[in-house]
This record gives structure tokens, C-alpha cells and sequence, in this order.
């Protein structure tokens, strides 16, 4: 349990400050879950949407059993986990957390709860268009307490083994982006390509919510990364700016690099190169002079639209990109928190640092390369070790059959449909009138499509986002939503 603190030391400031950054990463949520939704084909949308905000329900329930007291335990004598002294929130009340010594203890859990929900919902975009809800949902409590739950402790508890070892990682490069983006590896590993892969060329089916969900992404991370960061000394305000900087730069490069290749702009290519940036420099936000958000942002864009490149040539299906942004932009931050930590900045809290490679500590940069290595090996090996063993088991198989994969997660795991002409040609091909008949097949033979079926089969037949083919295998002028029929 956590020594009796005065109620006089806290600050109401700081307390605001970290409540109003909850609800800011509360909105990355459902952020997310649009910014993927646009990128996958529209018989898919939903879905996705709906196991993001089901993560949220998820993670919040196993954070109160004992998530958070793995995750974050000041008492455990261990290095490795937490024990289980604030299980069920027990003395989760008024007294503060030590990294959070002027906020309220349950305002601090609450903040990080955040943080513990997005992180499942990224790792799941690695298994787009082909993963059943159940098991996914049961991967999630599983995965946040023996995945996230140690690399949070090992990074940020007072007792954690990285903590102690020096890492800086301010806002979750390790937790958070690197184990995400080798989650999301383990499960293209177990699960494999979508059917079509390489056959067929596809491309984000809906761009406005593309730049809706990275509007609510770009606007949470503001308190993702400044959250926890002091508004007295300033450095919530360099966590602001560098993130802001980051995401401006990296979007740049990226829709510059884009450009270069395919001679033409892109709203979803500066949406990526944005989120690519703010992942790298999310380790760092407060930690560096705000000058260094530059060459990170560059390097992020540079080196992520490249990861997505090579991605593609050896023909990993990676249909949003989260290895390549969330899994190389995240060991990428880590790496360059280490050159450019500076020791005056995190000094400003009278914390004693000696920097990163520019304040002459080149030591930091093994300690860094150590965090990632470790968070990485640890997250892709455990999560490969639940997808196989939960595989094994019927009810908990992840991957759908080849009719539901071709029918579409909305209508087969869900019953409901994104779009109701999505909905309005399931129900023309379906044997059975309920969309939550789900026993058997939606199809069980090849009817006669209805007219307008192939159009609509080729606007939903959407690959992966950054490949520089045309949308319709077709004629553009015989491809559009508009000349589908009208439902009955």
C-alpha cells in the first residue's frame, strides 16, 4: 500500500489538467476505430469500430481487478510485474502515485486506464477482415494482463527493471506503440493474408473517415503526451508542441514521399505520415527541446513509409499498417529519445538526469536500445503464444471461414452493417431472412447476383491503402456508389 500522502500536496491544476487529458485520450478511441474503419473495405467498417470501443469495456474492467496493480504496483519487490496491493482499486483514493506525486492516486489510475485500452485496439488492426469478435474480445483481457500489463510495469513503476536501468520513455513507446505494432506482427503470423491478397487491388473505401478518426486521434494525443507532464515547469507545454510538430512534419514527408512515387496527393497518405510521427515522438514528448521534433517527425515519416514499402514487397498483409507505423515508428521514438533527451528540459521538474546523446551520454542509447529490444521480443513471442493456443480451442478460433470472410465481418460476426447498401446486397445473397442466423454459412451456394451486385462487389473489393492502383478493376465510369440500385 501506498504511504498516507497530504491532502494539501495536491494541486488542483494538475488534477484538472490530468481529468481533462483522460477524456482526451478517451476520444482516441472511437478515433481509432473510424481511422481504421475508413482503410479496410465497407462490408468490414463496423467491426472494427465496435471491437475498439469494446476494448475500451474490456481493459476498464480487468484495470480495476488487478490490471492497474500489475501494471503500475509502488510495492512489488519484483522487476518484473506488479503484485496485486491495489487489486479491485483497493487504497486507490485521494493518496498519490509516485509518478503522479500532485494528482490524486484515482485520477492518475484512471488516466493510465486509458492508455491500458487503446493499446489492444491498435494490435487488432493487424488482423483487419478476418478475425472473429469472440475470441478477439477474450484475447483482449488476456493479452492487456500478460503483454501490456509487464512492459508498463518494466517501463514505469518505481520498481520496474528498465525503470531502474535508466530507460526515458515518457509517454509509452515501449507499452504502448512497440507492443501494439509486434502484436499486431504475431497476428499476421498466426492468421495469415485475407483471401485476395495479391489478387485483387484494393484501397481505403472511405476517405472522410480516414480524417475524422485522425482528428479525434491527432486531437487525444495532445493529452496522451502531455497528460502526465507538469504545467508549472512547462513541459506539458513541450509535450504539446512536440507532438504538434512531430505529426505536422512526419505528414509532410510522408505525403512528399508519396508524391515522388505516384504523382499525386493524398489526404490518407498525410493522415499516416501524421500518426507516424506522433508515435515516434510520443516516448520523448517531454523529455526533449522542442527543435528535436523535427528530425524525429522527418525520420518518422521517412522511415515508416518505407517499412510500409518493404512490407509490401514481401507481401505481408498488413492491411493498416500498424507494424509499420505503430511497431518500426515506436522502437524508432525509442531509439531517438536517447540522441536527443535533454537533461536541462527534465531538469525543469528538478528531476537529475544526464540526457541522451546530445548532453555527451551515449550509455542512454543502450539503455533504449535494451527497452525496445525486450519490449519487442516480449510482446510479439507471448502474443504468437495466446493466438496459438487459443487457436487450438473451437469456440475461441480467430479466424473466420472463407463465406464470412467473403460476406464481411459486419454482417456474419454482427448481424449489422456500416452501410445499408452493404446491408441491402448481404440480405440479396443470405439464404435466411435473420442477419443473426449465424449457424450456418450466410452463403450456401452461388445465386444469381441482382443487378448492380458486380459494381457493388467491386466499389466493397477494397486491398491494401497505399498500393497505387486505380480502386476498380473496371471502368471508373461503371464503378461508382451511385449507379447501384436503390434499395426495395
Amino acid at each position: 500500500m501506498s504511504s498516507p500522502a497530504r491532502v494539501d500536496n495536491l494541486d488542483m491544476g494538475a488534477t484538472v489538467w490530468m481529468i481533462a487529458s483522460t477524456a482526451l485520450v478517451f476520444l482516441m478511441i472511437p478515433g481509432l476505430g473510424y481511422f481504421y474503419s475508413g482503410m479496410v473495405r465497407s462490408k468490414n467498417a463496423l467491426s472494427l469500430v465496435f471491437l475498439c470501443v469494446m476494448a475500451l469495456a474490456v481493459v476498464t474492467v480487468q484495470w480495476v481487478l488487478w490490471g492497474y496493480s500489475l501494471a503500475l504496483s509502488e510495492t512489488s519487490s519484483n522487476g518484473f510485474i506488479g503484485d496485486l496491493g491495489h487489486w479491485l482499486f483497493l487504497d486507490v483514493d485521494y493518496r498519490p502515485h509516485p509518478n503522479a506525486p500532485t494528482v490524486p492516486g484515482v485520477v492518475f489510475a484512471t488516466y493510465q486506464c486509458m492508455f491500458a485500452a487503446l493499446t489492444p485496439g491498435l494490435a487488432i488492426g493487424g488482423a483487419a477482415e478476418r478475425i472473429r469478435v469472440l475470441p478477439t474480445i477474450v484475447y483482449t483481457f488476456i493479452w492487456t494482463t500478460v503483454v501490456y500489463d509487464p512492459i508498463a510495469y518494466w517501463v514505469w513503476a518505481p520498481g520496474g527493471w528498465l525503470t531502474k536501468l535508466g530507460v526515458l520513455d515518457f509517454a509509452g513507446g515501449c507499452a504502448v506503440e512497440i507492443a501494439s505494432g509486434f502484436a499486431a506482427l504475431a497476428f499476421y503470423a498466426v492468421l495469415g493474408k485475407r483471401r485476395g491478397f495479391g489478387e485483387e487491388k484494393w484501397q481505403p473505401h472511405n476517405h472522410l473517415n480516414i480524417i475524422l478518426g485522425f482528428a479525434f486521434l491527432f486531437f487525444g494525443w495532445f493529452g496522451f503526451n502531455a497528460g502526465g507532464a507538469s504545467l508549472v515547469s512547462g513541459r506539458a507545454g513541450i509535450a504539446f508542441m512536440t507532438t504538434n510538430i512531430a505529426g505536422a512534419v512526419a505528414g509532410i514527408v510522408w505525403v512528399a514521399l508519396a508524391y515522388w512515387q505516384q504523382r499525386r496527393f493524398s489526404s490518407f497518405h498525410f493522415c499516416s505520415g501524421a500518426v507516424a510521427g506522433m508515435v515516434c515522438v510520443t516516448p520523448a514528448a517531454s523529455l526533449v527541446s522542442t527543435w528535436a521534433a523535427f528530425p524525429m517527425g522527418a525520420a518518422a515519416g521517412l522511415f515508416c513509409f518505407s517499412a510500409v514499402e518493404v512490407s509490401l514487397r514481401l507481401g505481408i498483409d498488413d492491411c493498416i499498417d500498424v507494424f509499420a507505423v505503430h511497431g518500426v515508428g515506436g522502437v524508432l521514438g525509442v531509439m531517438l529519445t536517447g540522441v536527443f533527451a535533454n537533461k536541462h528540459v527534465i531538469g525543469l521538474d528538478g528531476v537529475s538526469s544526464k540526457g541522451g546523446l546530445i548532453n555527451g551520454h551515449a550509455h542512454q542509447l543502450l539503455i533504449q536500445l535494451a527497452a525496445a529490444a525486450a519490449s519487442a521480443a516480449w510482446s510479439f513471442g507471448v502474443s504468437y503464444l495466446i493466438l496459438r493456443a487459443m487457436d487450438c480451442i473451437p469456440i475461441f478460433r480467430f479466424r473466420v471461414d472463407a463465406a464470412a470472410e467473403d460476406h464481411g465481418l459486419d454482417f456474419t460476426e454482427l448481424g449489422e452493417a456500416g452501410y445499408s447498401f452493404v446491408r441491402d446486397l448481404a440480405l440479396a445473397h443470405a439464404p435466411v431472412s435473420r442477419p443473426h442466423s449465424l449457424s450456418k454459412p450466410l452463403i450456401t451456394e452461388a445465386p444469381t447476383p441482382p443487378p448492380g451486385a458486380a459494381v457493388a462487389n467491386e466499389v466493397a473489393a477494397i486491398q491494401h491503402p497505399h498500393d497505387s492502383q486505380p480502386m476498380l478493376k473496371g471502368s471508373p465510369s461503371s464503378g461508382t456508389v451511385a449507379d447501384l440500385p436503390s434499395p426495395k
